[in-house]
């Protein structure tokens, strides 16, 4: 049986659960990380020496890196759907996979700890608006893509949208209306992705 190492409540654990719900399949979750601690354990930096989140454990193979983990899936698992047959639509859902690590995370990070994880006291409001201010620019770039289209790689949901969903999820709770610009492409997207059961389960979650 497939086995995810690492907490439900982690954005890149959401990723690989969401995408197993979406194909139906059966894996074994086990929390690590964070409060739960063990990613910093010699077992567990045996099999990912980055002790990070999440890790794949099937049988003898082991695999780190959220998104790598999500093409894995996908291609093994999900031909045709998740992964797209058309190498031109694989390669725009691929695309947007590495600008969610390029662009949209480092974004997104200064704004999930300044807001959830530091006390307000403590916050540095001048980066958080920054980075908010820079989410404007960032997000943007979405809008205008899936004005054209209802899902990041076309008409229907590919592992593309996978590795945004929890991104979009926390800026839409987190970033107060009035400090973001109307975005109806993002916000229909993010109300379709709102509207399947998987993505409900696995991203829709309390943020901590």
């Amino acid at each position: 049986m497939l086995k995810i190492l690492g907490r439900r409540n982690s954005s890149n654990v959401m990723k690989p659960l969401w995408a197993m719900d979406e194909i139906g399949l059966d894996c074994e979750q086990v929390d690590i990380g964070g409060a739960f601690g063990g990613n910093q354990e010699s077992d567990y930096l045996a099999i990912n020496p980055t002790g990070l989140i999440p890790t794949l454990v099937e049988d003898d193979f082991t695999l780190w890196e959220s998104n790598a983990i999500t093409r894995y899936l996908c291609q093994k698992f999900a031909v045709g759907s998740l992964w797209p047959d058309d190498p031109q639509v694989r390669a725009t859902a691929d695309m947007w996979m590495d600008w969610q690590q390029t662009l949209c995370a480092p974004m997104m990070r200064p704004i999930f700890w300044g807001l959830v994880r530091t006390p307000p006291e403590q916050r540095d409001e001048q980066a958080i608006d920054q980075a908010i201010h820079e989410g404007h620019r960032i997000w943007g770039m979405l809008d205008r893509q899936l004005e054209k289209q209802p899902f990041v790689a076309g008409e229907t949901l590919t592992m593309g949208d996978i590795p945004i969903g929890p991104q979009i999820h926390r800026w839409l709770s987190l970033v107060k209306e009035n400090q973001r610009p109307s975005m109806p492409a993002l916000e229909a997207w993010y109300r379709r992705l709102c509207e399947r059961p998987a993505f409900e389960k696995n991203v829709l979650l309390p943020i901590d």
